[in-house]
């Protein structure tokens, strides 16, 4: 498993951020039954930057908590079968890992959200790397029974990993 995490934000964490991040992204795979190791490129910025992110790929100037950006595309959400069939778009050509995607969080909404919804910056920095871990697994919440399933998945895995509120 590869997971590769940038700070390059300017405000710190002062929780254990790299832990919380590889123990949540693994604890995602293994929920979601992923049979391949796999890498995922995580990058913890400030609001400017992911409001420039936000804008140049969703068209929406306006900061947010959590970007994903997905390398798979899934008939169904976590049906990795069919990935073999494609293994030139979808494995690393040297390590062999899936290449799951790319997750951009900002530090300011951690420690915004987490005061905000009274819970801890451990507990919101697990839920917003868990909630993307299921984008780039194929899950969607634009419809209301999409919404249901992630958010019964962000807190099974939650839960799972300990970071309960």
């Amino acid at each position: 498993m590869t997971i590769n995490i940038e700070y390059e934000a300017e405000q710190k964490l002062d929780i254990p951020y790299e832990d919380i991040i590889k123990r949540v992204v693994e604890e995602s795979l293994d929920y979601e039954n992923c049979p391949y190791e796999a890498e995922v490129n995580v990058l913890i910025t400030g609001n400017e930057e992911i409001r420039q992110i936000n804008r140049e790929y969703r068209d929406m100037d306006t900061p947010t908590d959590v970007l994903s950006f997905p390398m798979i595309e899934y008939e169904c959400p976590s049906e990795f079968e069919h990935l073999e069939e494609t293994a030139d778009d979808c494995f690393h050509p040297e390590t062999g890992e899936l290449l799951l995607g790319d997750i951009v969080i900002s530090v300011n909404k951690v420690e915004e959200q987490a005061e905000k919804y009274g819970h801890s910056q451990t507990r919101e920095l697990a839920f917003l790397v868990a909630h993307s871990m299921l984008h780039l697994c194929g899950y969607d919440h634009m419809e209301e029974d999409e919404r249901e399933i992630m958010e019964k998945k962000q807190e099974e895995i939650l839960s799972r990993g300990g970071y309960t509120r």
